[in-house]
């Protein structure tokens, strides 16, 4: 395992994008799906910082964990662990189910997918 500089720096660059998507766009496109597709590379990124070596099912293991919370969030998990009333974990976990968040998470991890076979061909 060696820490990448390269990964570290895409990572703040998407938590700050992120951050500023939730902070400052009131709504639509940019701010219920594009950042979903940010959040899956922002996982991806914050990985690779420790990992070295390509894992080729890693796009396909940060899409199994975003539906997972997808789901959590269909089924309530965050008043099921009594986090409902702290505005952290509602905005980590999420609070409402949809359907084109999935449809997001899978191009997010398609992009991660296709620029891990562009980086070991080159």
């Amino acid at each position: 395992m060696k820490f990448n500089w390269k990964y570290l720096a895409a990572t703040l660059t998407l938590l700050v994008a992120i951050v500023a998507i939730a902070l400052w766009m009131p709504g639509g496109f940019i701010r219920y799906h594009f950042g979903d597709v940010l959040i899956v590379i922002l996982i991806y990124t914050t990985i690779r910082i420790f990992v070295r070596n390509s894992w080729r099912w890693l796009p396909l293991a940060i899409l199994a964990f975003a539906v997972a919370v997808e789901i959590g969030q269909y089924f309530g998990l965050i008043y099921l662990l009594g986090l409902g009333d702290n505005r952290f974990f509602r905005v980590a976990i999420g609070t409402t189910f949809d359907p084109w968040d999935i449809v997001m998470y899978a191009v997010g991890c398609g992009l991660i997918a296709a620029y891990d076979i562009w980086r070991v061909k080159r």
